[in-house]
C-alpha cells in the first residue's frame, strides 16, 4: 500500500486515514509513525453519520465512506500520533483487568448459586474448586494493579499526575490509571469540559423554535467505560467527601433528581482532576462548618 501511494502521490502528497477499531488500528498507527508517514485516525462513528443513507456494506463501500469523509472534512482534521508505549501497555493492563473482575464476578454468583443447593458430595466440591479460582483470579488481579503502579511510577509525569489525582476522596488507582491513559496524560483535551463530553456525562440543550424546551441531557454516545467509573466515584465520593456530599445534598434540595445530582458530582470530580493536574498541586479539601 505505501509502495503505491508512493508511486502515484509522491508528487501531489498525501495522507491515510483509518478508523479507531482498538488493537488493529493500533498496530497500524505505530507502523506509520515509524515510518514518518502521516495519518490520521477517526472516530468510526462520526465517519458514519457524516456519510448519510448507506445500503449494503463491504470492504469497498467503507474505503469509499472514509475517503469521502477525510476529503470533505480535511481542512478541520489534525493529524493524529500514537500514544507512549507504556500508556499502550497500560491500556492493556487495564483492559485485562477488566476482564478479569468480569470473570471474577461470575464466579461469584455461581459459588453462591451453588451454596443454595442441597449438600452433596459433588456440591461441595463445586464449591471449593470455584472457591480456589475465586481466589487465583484475585491474586492476578492484584498483581496486575501492582504493574501498573509499576509502570505509572517509571515516568516523571504520569507519577506526578497519579499522585495528585489521588490526593482526591472518591479517585483511586483505576480511575487514575484510566483518567491518565484516556487523556493521554491529559495532553489530549484541553479542558474538563471537553473530557466530560467525551465520557458522556456532559448535559447538553435539547430545543428547536419556540415549541420545544427540554432539560438538558446527557447523550447516550459516550466513554461506557469512564463514565461507570466516574459514578462509582461520585458514590463514593458523597459518603467521603464533605464538600461533595453537601454540593449533592444541595442539589436534590434544589429539586434535581438523585441521578442528575449525581451526574453534576461526576462533572465535578472531572473538573477537581484537570483542576490539580493544572495548578501541580494536591487538593486540599475545604472543611465545612454548620451555621
Amino acid at each position: 500500500m505505501v509502495k503505491w501511494t508512493e508511486q502515484h502521490l509522491k508528487e501531489v502528497g498525501y495522507f491515510f486515514c483509518f478508523e479507531d477499531t482498538g488493537h488493529y488500528s493500533t498496530n497500524l498507527a505505530v507502523f506509520m509513525s515509524e515510518n514518518a508517514i502521516d495519518y490520521i485516525e477517526e472516530n468510526p462513528l462520526a465517519i458514519k453519520r457524516s456519510s448519510g443513507l448507506v445500503r449494503g456494506k463491504t470492504d469497498r463501500l467503507d474505503a469509499a465512506m472514509i475517503a469521502r469523509y477525510t476529503w470533505i472534512h480535511k481542512e478541520e482534521l489534525k493529524l493524529s500520533s500514537p500514544k507512549e508505549t507504556y500508556l499502550q501497555e497500560l491500556g492493556r493492563l487495564l483492559a485485562f483487568r477488566e476482564q478479569l473482575v468480569r470473570d471474577r464476578t461470575g464466579k461469584t454468583s455461581t459459588l453462591k448459586e451453588a451454596q443454595n443447593l442441597l449438600n452433596s458430595p459433588s456440591t461441595d466440591l463445586c464449591c471449593k474448586t470455584i472457591e480456589k479460582t475465586i481466589h487465583y483470579l484475585t491474586k492476578q488481579i492484584h498483581a496486575i494493579e501492582q504493574r501498573m503502579i509499576v509502570l505509572v511510577k517509571e515516568h516523571k509525569t504520569s507519577q506526578r499526575n497519579y499522585d495528585l489525582l489521588n490526593s482526591m476522596k472518591g479517585v483511586g488507582l483505576i480511575l487514575s490509571c484510566q483518567l491518565i491513559y484516556h487523556t493521554d496524560n491529559f495532553k489530549k483535551f484541553e479542558s474538563w469540559r471537553q473530557f466530560s463530553s467525551y465520557c458522556g456525562v456532559a448535559p447538553f440543550e435539547h430545543s428547536s423554535g419556540t415549541s420545544i424546551r427540554r432539560k438538558n441531557r446527557i447523550h447516550h454516545i459516550g466513554n461506557r467505560k469512564m463514565k461507570t467509573l466516574l459514578k462509582l466515584a461520585s458514590v463514593s465520593a458523597i459518603q467521603c467527601d464533605s464538600e461533595l456530599k453537601l454540593y449533592y445534598q444541595r442539589k436534590l434540595e434544589e429539586g434535581k433528581p438523585k441521578m442528575v445530582a449525581l451526574n453534576n458530582v461526576r462533572n465535578k470530580i472531572l473538573a477537581r482532576a484537570f483542576s490539580v493536574i493544572k495548578r501541580g498541586t494536591p487538593y486540599v479539601e475545604i472543611q465545612q462548618f454548620a451555621a
